[in-house]
């Protein structure tokens, strides 16, 4: 043989030997590409080190994939766990990436940082998560993942960063048992995001220790009971604490007091009792929110003196005695609000805070005080938004903004969601610039492609969050490409970027970005077939080596791809009438006519239980569905799917056997509803219009709330209907509501028992005080729902809890589970048989639809 062509298949061999784990990381590459639609247009080629965006490789092995905010959609599949030197991935902010987590990830034992923040994942997540020795940074929020916390993670050693909040997760926090590893391990951890979830359960206290160096805790809205641990004063290193909107019971410990870094202390929304405990080793403490938490006694002169502290927040308590803030209160204190308490005097010594409210007080309705502090505070959201840089917007086009350079571009936005801000005063435009100069001085640091940055509509929502929009510009250019996205979503995904001092922790949201630059077709994502032999020096045996690649996968997945299109609820979607692309829906599928016209018989009229009416073009019909397929609730009714077909637009609900509550309440379905279950019928009703008003993204507003639209199941539970007139927030030119009340309001006399309301209550209730517990305080909360104020109603979380309040009083737990159906409740009537024949004349008489009318 020649001796050129023995050099040359030799050094062919060093190559293939050299580059085996490059081809190896390709091969399983390419199947997640399969599994996944929208991966950027430069992921051609055989080689993913070679300007692939959002693959960082060394020594030729992929070692970083981000891949945020690309509007990627699929599932991840197991073939992500064969990336075997991968230490970073994230696939933040892509709504679309559905699916669970897939227990391959366990493999990577290389993975530094795990960031799937904003996704659509679902489903329990995998023990598998313990698996990975270097993971130091999990981010997991803000999906839909479920079940209970596993314990593995206590073996995360290295673990720096936990957020799993907002997601549906449930049960108890695990706890190390000397067999199974729990959270207590973690003792190198610095953030404990759990907020916004389903735990339940007490707070365990071998949680904590005095070896943790916890610095975030934030277990905020979850279902804890119990008693706030004596071990969480331990940790000396908590600077941020939130154990806010949850069940806890007793007193505060005192040494909470030992917290000497805490900030920031959320203990709202519970049912603590006890007195205010002391709080001045928190030397540096600035916003204190304990409203709604059973305190009582006097509020101690020290609090107000305590040197950083700006915001105090008590309202809703049992506080009483004199208020009295001291001579030399902090002059960084700014708002104190102690409203709804017994406070009955003032201490006026040199002057008081601008912000004191003590309205609903004796001091204020037993007095003709005419104090500021008596007055109903004004709504406090800002309506800032960043100024121009001493420039003339320009008139942008479509889609296009003017950034505040005045050059129109099409910005990255999204929503900046900071957990525990301690300010109060949503006005102060210096915050927010200070929030701005610092945010465009990380950018240029990180030397990143962006022109400037803009905020606005500061809003704080239920959970004391503060919300601003944010849009970030892009330099030398109209428009970002998937480079500059993925680097800016990843400096925001991984918390690079460290807001100034009071925002506390955050986590950003992105929308979509549809603007890409250089975003053309996608070219064939083939890979050639060779045969390359090698042989080794001296040797004459011949060695095959064949290189498979893409071409199979490349054929299987445009196969894939047709039949989904063909296959596709929504291929017959017309663009031509106008109803522009596919809607995005989750959950929802679409029908033919002819599959309704059969499972209808027809659309007979025996098989119809209710009807209602719309009309609207092809674009609102798809927005409508692309809304109620985002909303998913117990307590409200699900959409099932659509037809868009034969010239027909109809939406397929789930179908409620016991009709309205209406039916219900008037004796047409023949169940009789007492006290307690009335209470339960309207707590799962005021559960699903929270939902809708605080959880569904962009919130919504019903507007159209009676009880023709509440539904009864099987087991008279109640589902909020008929969104026929919804408006959701945020949205264009629908952010406004209107939030007047319609109707006319009677007088009602509070002084006599069950407030003089005897001679309308419906005959099938007890008319005795004992047996109807908690009907006054349930008629107030009703007529503060009807404020003409719109500041002064509750918010529909305020009201969630004041129901479950009355129904614990009279000795219900909210949370429990009916285990009858309807047919055994109360003894459902057979027949035409009316429940309330026996009490009066059904045609004559004033039945419970009579008394709605009134």
């Amino acid at each position: 043989m020649d001796i050129r062509i023995k050099l040359l298949l030799v050094l062919v061999f060093i190559h293939v030997w050299l580059a085996s784990g490059q081809n190896q990381d390709i091969v399983y590459l390419q199947a997640l590409m399969d599994n996944w639609k929208n991966t950027p247009p430069s992921w051609v080629g055989s080689d993913p080190c070679d300007k692939w965006d959002g693959v960082t490789c060394t020594d030729s092995r992929v070692t970083s994939i981000t891949l945020a905010s690309i509007n990627l959609s699929g599932e991840l599949s197991g073939d992500i766990g064969q990336l075997s030197e991968l230490q970073m991935l994230d696939l933040s902010y892509n709504k679309d990436l559905t699916g669970s987590l897939t227990s391959d990830i366990g493999n990577l034992k290389k993975l530094k940082s795990l960031i799937l923040v904003g996704c659509g994942f679902n489903g329990p997540l995998p023990e598998a998560l313990g698996s990975l020795p270097e993971l130091s940074y999990l981010a997991l929020n803000f999906n839909g993942f479920t079940g209970r916390i596993p314990p593995s993670l206590g073996k995360l050693t290295k673990l720096y960063w936990l957020d799993i909040a907002d997601n549906k997760l449930s049960g108890s926090m695990p706890i190390s048992n000397g067999t199974t590893p729990g959270l207590d391990l973690l003792v190198n951890a610095k953030h404990f995001h759990f907020g916004r979830n389903q735990l339940s359960g007490e707070i365990p206290p071998n949680l904590f220790s005095s070896k943790m160096t916890l610095k975030h805790v934030l277990f905020e809205d979850n279902q804890l009971t119990g008693t706030i641990p004596l071990t969480l004063g331990l940790v000396q290193t908590l600077e941020v604490l939130r154990l806010d909107r949850n069940v806890l019971r007793g007193d505060v410990p005192s040494n909470i007091n030992n917290l000497t870094l805490i900030n920031q202390l959320f203990l709202s929304n519970n049912k603590l009792n006890g007195l205010l405990p002391n709080l001045t080793g928190m030397a540096v403490l600035n916003y204190l929110m304990m409203q709604e938490t059973g305190l009582r006694g006097e509020v101690p002169v020290e609090v107000f003196s305590i040197p950083q502290i700006e915001t105090v927040v008590l309202r809703d308590n049992q506080l009483n005695g004199t208020l009295d803030v001291g001579p030399s209160y902090s002059n960084h204190l700014q708002l104190v609000d102690m409203s709804n308490n017994k406070i009955s005097a003032f201490t006026q010594r040199s002057g008081y805070p601008a912000d004191l409210i003590l309205t609903d007080n004796p001091i204020c309705t037993n007095s003709n005080t005419r104090e500021s502090y008596c007055d109903h505070p004004t709504e406090s959201n800002s309506t800032y938004s960043t100024s121009p840089n001493n420039c003339i917007p320009e008139t942008c086009g479509l889609y296009q903004t003017s950034s505040p350079n005045c050059a129109c571009s099409y910005p990255y936005t999204g929503t900046l969601v900071f957990r525990a801000p301690s300010f109060s005063d949503l006005g102060n435009a210096t915050i927010y610039t200070s929030l701005q100069s610092s945010m465009m001085s990380s950018f240029e640091s990180h030397k990143l492609p962006v022109d400037s940055v803009s905020l606005g509509d500061p809003t704080k929502n239920a959970d004391d969050y503060l919300k601003l929009t944010l849009s970030i510009f892009p330099a030398d250019d109209d428009r970002f490409n998937r480079s500059g996205i993925t680097r800016i979503a990843f400096m925001l995904s991984n918390q690079t970027y460290k807001p100034p001092h009071g925002f506390g922790p955050y986590f950003f949201i992105a929308d979509n970005y549809d603007f890409f630059s250089g975003a053309a077709k996608r070219k064939s994502k083939s890979m050639s077939i060779g045969v390359i032999i090698g042989v080794s020096v001296g040797g004459c045996i011949l060695v095959l080596l064949l290189i498979i690649a893409g071409i199979y996968a490349y054929r299987q997945k445009e196969r894939a791809e047709r039949a989904t299109i063909k296959n596709s609820p929504f291929a017959s979607w017309d663009p031509d009438k106008g109803s522009g692309g596919r809607p995005q829906l989750k959950g929802a599928r679409s029908f033919t006519f002819e599959e309704l016209k059969a499972c209808t018989n027809n659309f007979s009229a025996a098989a119809n239980v209710g009807s209602g009416g719309y009309g609207m073009g092809g674009l609102e019909f798809k927005t409508e569905i692309e809304l109620l397929s985002r909303v998913h609730h117990k307590n409200l009714v699900s959409l099932v799917g659509f037809c868009f077909d034969a010239g027909e637009q109809m939406l397929v609900y789930e179908y409620i056997v016991n009709g309205t509550l209406k039916d219900s309440l008037s004796g047409r379905t023949g169940i009789r509803l007492d006290w307690m279950r009335r209470l339960k019928i309207t707590l799962g009703a005021a559960r699903g219009l929270q939902y809708l008003h605080e959880l569904a993204d962009p919130p919504i507003i019903h507007r159209d709330v009676k009880s023709t639209n509440i539904l009864l199941d099987e087991r008279l539970n109640a589902k909020v209907s008929d969104f026929g007139l919804s408006k959701p927030l945020g949205e264009g030119d629908q952010t406004h509501v209107t939030t007047q009340v319609k109707g006319t309001m009677e007088a009602m006399d509070t002084g006599k028992d069950l407030y003089n309301l005897r001679e309308v209550l419906d005959p099938l209730l007890s008319l005795s005080s004992e047996q109807l517990q908690g009907l006054e305080r349930f008629v107030d909360v009703a007529l503060r729902c009807v404020h003409e104020t719109g500041n002064r109603r509750p918010k529909m979380s305020e009201v969630v809890k004041e129901i479950e309040n009355i129904m614990e009083m009279a000795g219900m737990n909210p949370d429990a589970e009916s285990t009858s159906t309807s047919e055994s409740y109360e003894g459902k009537s057979k027949g035409n048989n009316h429940p309330y024949l026996n009490d009066f004349s059904y045609s004559g008489g004033l039945l419970p639809a009579d008394l709605e009318a009134k």
